[in-house]
């Protein structure tokens, strides 16, 4: 049986989640032994009777008190018609995305107090991302903040690596980052720039594709998203946030 998320490189780790008591000595171990060198990222009992989950970088794992049964996958709450895996990672991932310094985003802005912020993980020459980028005035004039990092799909040392340096790079960022995106490519710079980190952060927090959108609570709700998708899904996730929701 292949866990290939598990296989990933590791990126961001956070301290365990949950306390370990001796009872979950053997789920625990069976979950160390397919993790191999990665991190147990938190550990607690799961909502499946008999079971523990274990949080692997951008994955849940569901381990049998005995170590011997393991389940990879979604569960879903039939009843209340929530994905609790994806419940439960986006509580892991709003940690990590909040910790990542605005310093290091290009953020496009309403003019006024935004009513929303996204983390949209975007790629220069994905089409996607580009037809995305092309509602920015939109998404803003709803109120909604786009705190974009790179993800460049085909890795470090490709050429659209290269161009997200050189956008960073720029001496406006916002200015090259929305002419790249209109397919102008960058004029060639190098600089220190956070790159590789965001595009490891991408793959921590589960980004398979750009664009990625992640709303407040950590949750991804998306990839492309026209101005009325977004404002529905951010809508969406406030009202589930309220009391009683």
């Amino acid at each position: 049986m292949k866990f290939p998320l598990i296989a990933a490189a590791a990126l961001c780790v956070l301290a365990p989640l949950g306390h370990a008591a001796e009872s979950d000595a053997a789920a625990r171990a069976a979950a160390q032994k397919l993790a191999s060198d990665r991190k147990i990222d938190g550990f607690e009992k799961s909502p499946i009777p008999g079971y523990y989950q274990a949080i692997i970088g951008s994955q849940v794992l569901y381990v049998s008190e005995n170590g011997r049964y393991v389940l990879q996958g979604t569960l879903y709450d039939a009843d209340a018609k929530v994905d609790l895996t994806a419940a439960r990672l986006a509580r892991v991932n709003v940690g990590r995305l909040d910790a990542y310094p605005t310093a290091k985003r290009i953020t496009f802005a309403p003019k006024s107090k935004p009513k929303y912020k996204v983390t949209v993980f975007t790629d220069i020459d994905c089409g996607y991302c580009r037809k995305m980028h092309s509602h920015i005035a939109e998404y803003n004039d709803r109120g909604i903040q786009v705190d974009y990092l790179f993800f460049p799909r085909s890795g470090p040392g490709t050429p659209s690596f290269a161009k997200a340096v050189s956008v960073w790079c720029a001496k406006d960022q916002k200015q090259a980052f929305t002419a790249a995106k209109a397919g102008t490519d960058p004029a060639p710079l190098q600089c220190d720039n956070p790159v590789t980190e965001e595009y490891q952060l991408g793959i921590s927090v589960g980004v398979d594709g750009t664009p990625s959108v992640f709303a407040p609570d950590g949750s991804k709700i998306g990839g492309y998203l026209t101005p009325d998708q977004l404002q529905a899904q951010l809508e969406r996730v406030a009202a589930m946030e309220k009391p009683g929701a």
